[in-house]
């Protein structure tokens, strides 16, 4: 039985996205692979089906591999399970790897489940949380300061609306504690137009702020680059698919730093010493769906991925003020 097949019968809701081209650039496919987001285990039994002799899967929701208990079977010890985050990738290897697979943000199975929190259609509690410790999200809204609220929706979501709609909710909880998804989008919604046709939902981007907040998704995305330079093999490949521009930029900048050489100098400033190159790139710019993945799975609309192949260089340290990464992050880097 495919992976396809497989997935038709266990009736999956989430759809890998970028898995053909993902597989495509990565091609031939063997030895060792992490797969540092399992959720589905799309990408995981695509490496499988593709050639890899072992797949790691990694998760910090432990619920997902309950999921995966129908079709994991089938690949005997070919396929290992871990609980754990995608930083301490390395770590969950235990060995050199041949490859390593990000897909960030959250998945489409997550969206849907109502209990998670993550979704502003459908109301449940106000998680977010994709593992099972540390902060929700109604822990935020309700707790930290107006300031801090602002500073959340402004840097991880680019609300231009930060300050009004964390005024909005700090009265809202002065009222009664936001406890619920539904309650939080009305608040919101409230302090903005009604969308046209076509225009996204008017929490959109505080939801996603708020998740990224809860999550620290971006400490984990450069821990996790780190983590994969760290485990690959010469000549062992990352894959990395984001889903905003957020994400996209400290990617892109993470990998042309690591790919590059020194600098020349000028008269201006003493020369740099060059750094032989951790990575090479597969290609400058990032690969997105084609007409035929948008058709099928909408969601992928604003997926990227950018691959790189590990090179002999040592791992060292990584300067993180030229990745990108939002202000609010300034202490953290």
């Amino acid at each position: 039985m495919s992976s396809a097949q497989r997935r038709d019968a266990d009736n999956s809701p989430h759809i890998p996205v970028l898995l053909r081209p993902l597989l495509e650039a990565v091609s031939p496919v063997s030895g060792t692979w992490l797969d540092g987001t399992f959720g589905a285990g799309g990408y995981a039994q695509g490496l499988l089906d593709a050639g890899a002799e072992r797949v790691i899967g990694v998760d910090r929701d432990p619920s997902v591999f309950a999921l995966a208990e129908g079709w994991a079977a089938a690949y005997g010890d070919r396929l290992v399970l871990v609980e754990g985050t995608f930083s301490r990738l390395d770590d969950h290897a235990g060995r050199p790897l041949d490859g390593v697979v990000l897909d960030l943000g959250v998945s489409s199975m997550q969206l849907d489940q109502a209990e998670r929190g993550f979704s502003f259609l459908r109301d449940g509690p106000l998680d977010m949380r994709m593992g099972t410790d540390g902060i929700s999200a109604a822990d935020v809204v309700n707790n930290a300061a107006e300031a801090e609220i602002a500073d959340i929706l402004y840097h991880f979501g680019e609300e231009r609306a930060a300050r009004r709609i964390a005024r909005a909710i700090v009265a809202a909880r002065d009222v009664a504690p936001i406890v619920t998804t539904g309650q939080l989008a009305e608040v919101i919604s409230r302090c903005l137009p009604r969308p046209k046709p076509g225009q996204s939902h008017p929490a959109t981007r505080s939801f996603q702020a708020l998740r990224i907040a809860v999550n620290d998704e971006f400490g984990e995305l450069v821990a996790g680059l780190e983590a994969a330079e760290r485990a690959l093999k010469p000549g062992g490949k990352l894959a990395v698919v984001t889903f905003h521009s957020l994400e996209d930029r400290v990617v892109k900048r993470f990998l042309q730093a690591r790919s590059a050489g020194g600098g020349g100098g000028s008269r201006h400033a003493p020369e740099v010493v060059a750094e032989a190159p951790r990575f090479h790139l597969v290609q400058r710019r990032a690969i997105a769906p084609d007409a035929a993945e948008l058709e099928a799975n909408p969601r992928a609309r604003s997926a990227k991925l950018r691959v790189a192949i590990r090179t002999d260089a040592p791992a060292g340290p990584v300067d993180r003020t030229q990745l990108g990464l939002p202000a609010i992050m300034e202490g953290a880097r």
